[in-house]
């Protein structure tokens, strides 16, 4: 059975990239699902095939935990545009070569597909208007791209399917990439897609981080709120699903404000829309400064209050920024 290589090496870091976005204007973090099987593939017998990857590219690889009862895993691949199309590149056709029963040989010219995970909010940079940039980026390399129209659960990512040859499918991550670091600074708080993030198996975290800071961790649990920790105050009491899940996100103090709104208008508006709990403790919970918000409801309820907090980060965060380039401009 092949070793597990733990992703955590790669996993972005507050000042580090996200993604689909890169940490700086050279350097690019691009995530892809991969299926366990697959995932055994690319790890090779005792992580032998995963270190000859970064060998022969120079780039930073990892493949996230197994999760019981969960059938993907997410591939993270870090370095330089180039380098990680090389990657990518080289795991596909890895992957078209270890796979015996296919009828087609395993040729350059075989086609076959990847999933990538991109940013929401960096979507419409890859799709471009009126559908440009996507038109292009088929023509230049010959793949196919299909993107979702949802986020994926508890994550404000979705996937891309990129269809075609080995080179094809190599030359559309290059293009993407490029893309993807013209713009890279809509990617800051994505919220990483775990697999098994919506189930009850799963005890996953993620974390919101832009170059100042983070947004804090989040911590998904199936346990009913009033944990060490957890808020004081709580939403007003209604009728409860049974699949009710307690997730706790914490938010720097400087940003609450911005979330909760003038006499509560905009947290209230939040609980409404998504359908789920929220409360805010009080005070800080730990040295960081930052505050606790515990979300509680359905999987689909939670995944939609996280959005919907998220987006108010970033609007609160783009506010600031025109704030401070008006104020350099006077």
């Amino acid at each position: 059975m092949p070793s597990e290589v733990d992703d955590r090496e790669v996993s972005p870091s507050p000042g580090r990239s996200r993604s689909g976005s890169p940490a700086g204007p050279d350097t690019l973090t691009l995530r892809a699902l991969v299926s366990t099987k697959d995932a055994g593939v690319i790890i090779g017998k005792g992580g032998k095939n995963v270190a000859d990857l970064r060998d022969q590219t120079g780039v930073k690889a990892g493949v996230s935990k197994v999760v019981p009862g969960v059938h993907d895993r997410v591939l993270t691949i870090s370095g330089s545009v180039d380098r990680v199309a090389k990657a990518y590149g080289l795991i596909v056709a890895q992957l078209v070569a270890s796979n015996p029963t296919s009828p087609i040989s395993a040729s350059s010219s075989t086609h076959t597909s990847l999933r990538l995970l991109i940013s929401h909010n960096l979507m419409g940079t890859i799709i471009g208007r009126g559908g440009t940039r996507i038109k292009a980026i088929q023509d230049n390399s010959g793949a196919r791209m299909v993107a979702s129209k949802d986020m994926l659960p508890q994550s404000t990512e979705r996937v891309v399917e990129v269809h075609g040859s080995v080179e094809a499918i190599e030359r559309a991550v290059d293009d993407i990439g490029k893309s993807l670091l013209e713009d890279w600074e809509r990617g800051l708080g994505t919220v990483l897609f775990h697999p098994g993030a919506g189930d009850e198996r799963s005890g996953s975290s993620r974390r919101y981080s832009e170059n100042r800071g983070s947004y804090g961790g989040s911590r998904q649990s199936n346990g009913r709120p009033g944990s060490p920790g957890s808020p004081s105050r709580q939403a007003p009491s209604s009728p409860q699903p049974t699949n009710l899940r307690t997730q706790n996100i914490s938010i720097p103090s400087d940003m609450v404000g911005c979330i909760i709104g003038r006499g509560g208008s905009k947290i209230t508006e939040i609980r409404r829309l998504s359908g789920s709990k929220i409360s805010i403790a009080k005070a800080p919970h730990d040295e960081t400064g930052e505050r606790m918000f515990t979300i509680v409801g359905t999987p689909e309820a939670n995944e939609k209050a996280l959005f919907l907090l998220y987006n108010q980060l970033e609007s609160e965060k783009e506010r600031r920024v025109g704030r401070e380039q008006q104020q350099d401009i006077e």
